[in-house]
């Protein structure tokens, strides 16, 4: 993220509007003139040593923005802040106690309080390079004092500022607070180093959890400054990654309207921006309206929870990032050295002569200060010279990162090794130490209290895990900080986040319901999200799945369609089998079919029982008894062929189908075109010296069943070797049913099978037809008509109701085709006589016949 701008610019000003140390006063102002940007009050710390560190650190701060200030006051001391300075000295002191670490040296320091604001820091940057009162960049009134590096700041604006002239001067620097992502940049700033992350990282851990509990529709408050902007265009960036929306971005300024976040439907809320006197006014203005909301706040925000002046139960509830490291315990001895800090002590330091005054209540050796102090209605009075820095709430007992230590403990590491591989001349080894520092940073490693190995990453970051924590406002007006989860940068991506959601305590006292966060409903299983018309992406409707897809997990961006084999269910939750579709033998039309089918093979049984019994008689002689009884066998294994298209099609059954069928309707055709040729011969032979004697006899009536038989046989036994039929399971027709059927393997076959029965039924009718005229005691022309008759009608019908129909209909069809067409011979041929030879026996004679009378 590039430096600003204004930034720059106030750089080169600065460098402009000042002069060398030893100049002169100037007796008069030239016409165009640059001034300086003054102080109301500085507060610094000099140590003098043969190392020496120079720092920028912030413990105050200031009601106003710094950018709308001409004299930057930093009226309000942070005690807890002014802890991170506290152990500043108490390092240096542990340090330059342990001859070790620095032999034959002394470490020392040059501090100044920023104040926060990058002006300052610039300034008091430029006093502890020039060593004097006013700022002269490039100049130096202390040559030999032997600043080698620097630590600061804990905001990151002042931080920046600083490391764009100390990149130039060569100097490394440490923050322990700064998280802009542009200081990762290493061609930029090539000497700054941090012991805490950027935002970047956080902002990626933020978003895994927003995911986590399903959070796409958040509200952001920016505060009123460059670095709140900064977090704002990288915090959008991630989260439109991530599919999250933003549902509001408002800028806390004076006339912010309170009612874009009551109206929102969102109940989380991200802040942007660093945490101040001002920015925690402007959240004060708006409270009422964040009373339900609730806010997930970054890391930095723990080293400035003393200056948040909102009621701190506003943020009961919320979830809060930190950085590792707020379990660890501090040195009993920093507890001690602290209690050793009293005006009275160090009279010299304003700053805690300014703690005691803002947070005791005592009076001030400086009347302004008191005076403003009644300006702002409070009561101060004389203390007792007893209080102690660790009764302030504020001092350690929030928050106290351990990032100023790794700073200022890596620093002097670095300073060790450097020390102990230069040359040994002093002098000149002074002018090595800022340059050859920033080479033992990098490689150095810190180790403390067995606790893994630190060291600083490519980026000049200490790489670290954060813990999420669940603030808690308890009795006694004290926060608790309570670990809910962690997330772990470098864990493989679907072990980084770790959350135990039965610890979170809500802000729904009721019920500790998670709070909403979505534009829209989560779609359940079975539906999918369509983006509405001109919205953004996360807001949508729910959409149920089409047949034969499904989803199977809430908010499903699509459906997934089912295998081939498989359909959704009515929730459109899971694919199942579909279901398949073949003519049972459970179906009531199977019974139906079934029970007709054995009756007609009864009926004919009984038939061909009769004919038996009655074989000697004139009227079954006379209609020739083999043929008769050849019919009637072929019309009973029809019958029987019925139970072929009943059940689940197999390769087999569909081979045995048709061709079953189409042999034994054959013979039973080709029986009564034989009967026909037979009638008609017998009655050509009866003329004297006719030639048709010769063809009398069974020879040709067999010959003739034979030959016809035959023919369709062979065409039965092509079809099965070319391309016989199977079974064919149909995906397609009707939507989540498999439709079990046979596949005829070739049209032609099939066609050919049945074309070869109309053709011996059209002969047969056709001869029928013409033998209508003889003898009706010996003549069956009319009940053979009758029945060929009947055949081609069912069969002509049946092509285009077969054509038009799938599945068990198709089977139904054919079923009714074979019925029907059977059951009609059965009764055109065989009741009449039947008729006559159970109930006109008077009629089954001989003279009956001979005297030619009806039957």
């Amino acid at each position: 993220m590039a430096v600003s701008n204004s930034l720059k610019e106030l750089i080169y000003l600065i460098m402009l509007c000042v002069g060398p140390c030893r100049s002169g006063l100037l007796t008069a102002n030239p016409a165009c003139h640059l001034e300086i940007i003054k102080t109301k009050e500085e507060y610094e710390y000099i140590k003098e040593g043969d190392i020496m560190i120079g720092g920028m650190m912030s413990a105050s701060q200031a009601h106003r923005p710094y950018h709308k200030q001409r004299i930057i006051d930093c009226n309000e001391p942070s005690p807890q802040q002014y802890s991170y300075l506290v152990e500043f000295f108490f390092l240096v002191k542990e340090i330059n106690e342990v001859p070790a670490r620095l032999p034959n040296k002394t470490l020392g320091y040059h501090i100044h309080d920023s104040c926060g604001s990058p002006q300052r820091a610039l300034m008091s940057l430029f006093k502890i390079l020039s060593g004097t009162r006013e700022p002269v960049p490039n100049y130096s009134c202390v040559q030999k004092r032997n600043i080698v590096g620097f630590i600061g700041d804990l905001y990151s604006e002042p931080t920046v500022s600083m490391a764009l002239i100390l990149g130039v001067l060569g100097y490394p620097q440490i923050s322990y607070g700064a998280t802009d992502p542009s200081l990762s940049d290493r061609v930029a700033f090539p000497y700054v180093y941090r012991t805490v992350q950027s935002d970047e990282e956080e902002y990626i851990a933020l978003c895994k959890l927003l995911k986590y509990f399903g959070w796409n529709w958040v509200g952001i408050i920016q505060f009123d400054d460059y670095v709140a902007y900064q977090n704002h265009q990288l915090l959008v960036k991630y989260l439109s990654r991530e599919g999250i929306c933003v549902a509001f971005t408002v800028k806390l300024t004076t006339d912010f309207k309170q009612i874009l976040i009551r109206k929102s439907s969102t109940d989380i809320i991200i802040i942007c921006g660093d945490v101040g006197l001002f920015s925690s006014q402007a959240l004060y203005n708006v409270r009422h309206s964040l009373r339900k909301k609730t806010f997930i706040i970054l890391s930095k925000w723990l080293n400035h929870l003393d200056v948040i002046k909102v009621p701190l139960d506003l943020f009961s509830g919320s979830l809060l990032f930190a950085q590792k490291g707020i379990r660890d315990q501090f040195d009993p001895r920093f507890k001690e050295f602290s209690d050793s800090f009293h005006p009275s002590k160090y009279p010299e330091d304003n700053l805690l002569e300014d703690i005691w005054l803002w947070k005791f209540f005592c009076l001030s050796k400086d009347e302004s200060k008191n005076n403003f102090q009644k300006f702002m209605e409070r009561f101060l009075f004389n203390c007792s010279g007893e209080e102690k820095l660790t009764d302030l709430p504020n001092y350690l007992n929030l928050y106290h990162s351990p990032s100023l230590m790794y700073a200022v403990e890596m620093m002097s590491l670095a300073l060790t090794h450097m020390h102990n591989s230069l040359p040994k001349q002093s002098f000149q080894n002074n002018k090595m130490y800022k340059f050859q520092l920033h080479h033992h940073l990098k490689n150095i490693s810190y180790t403390r209290n067995g606790s893994p190995a630190l060291s600083f990453n490519e980026k000049g970051e200490l790489f670290n895990q954060y813990e999420i924590v669940n603030l808690q406002f308890g009795a006694g007006h004290n926060w608790s900080l309570n670990i809910v989860g962690n997330y772990v940068p470098w864990a493989l991506p679907d072990q980084r986040l770790i959350v135990t959601p039965e610890k979170i305590i809500w802000k729904t006292p009721r019920n500790h319901k998670v709070p909403r966060a979505q534009c829209s409903s989560s779609c359940p299983p079975g539906f999918w999200k369509a983006i509405m018309a001109g919205k953004l992406t996360c807001c949508y409707e729910c959409v149920q799945c089409p047949e034969g897809e499904i989803s199977n997990r809430t908010d499903s961006e699509s459906c997934i369609p089912c295998p081939k084999m498989e359909w959704s269910n009515k929730k459109r939750t899971q694919c199942i089998a579909k279901i398949e579709d073949f003519l049972v033998y459970t179906n009531v039309i199977s019974e139906f079919f079934s029970a007709s089918s054995v009756l007609f093979f009864l009926t004919t049984l009984l038939i061909l029982g009769v004919f038996i019994a009655h074989r000697d008689t004139p009227i079954v002689r006379a209609n020739n008894r083999s043929l008769s009884f050849l019919l009637l066998v072929s019309i009973k294994l029809s019958f029987l062929s019925v139970f072929l298209f009943l059940g689940r099609p197999v390769d087999i059954t569909c081979m045995l189908r048709i061709i079953t069928f189409g042999i034994t309707f054959s013979i039973a055709v080709s029986s009564l075109l034989a009967k026909t040729i037979m009638v008609c011969v017998a009655f050509k032979a009866t003329k004297p010296g006719s030639s048709w004697r010769k063809w009398l006899g069974v020879k040709l009536s067999n010959s003739v069943v034979l030959f016809c038989s035959s023919i369709q046989i062979i065409i039965c036994m092509t079809w099965l070797a070319i391309s016989p039929p199977f079974q064919e399971l149909d995906i397609h027709t009707s939507p989540g049913t498999i439709i079990i059927q046979c596949n005829e393997g070739s049209a032609i076959g099939f066609y050919s099978v049945i074309g070869y029965m109309g053709l011996l039924a059209a002969v047969s009718f056709v001869l029928a037809f013409l033998a209508r005229s003889l003898p009706d005691s010996f003549n069956e022309a009319k009940y053979i008509t009758f029945s060929m008759l009947l055949f081609c009608s069912v069969w002509i019908t049946m092509i285009p109701a077969y054509l038009s129909t799938k599945g068990k209909n198709t089977v139904c069809v054919e079923i009714f085709a074979i019925l029907t067409s059977s059951a009609g011979l059965l009764a055109c041929i065989f009741l009449p006589k039947c008729y006559t030879i159970l109930l006109r026996a008077e009629m089954n004679v001989k003279i009956h016949l001979l005297a030619n009378k009806d039957i």
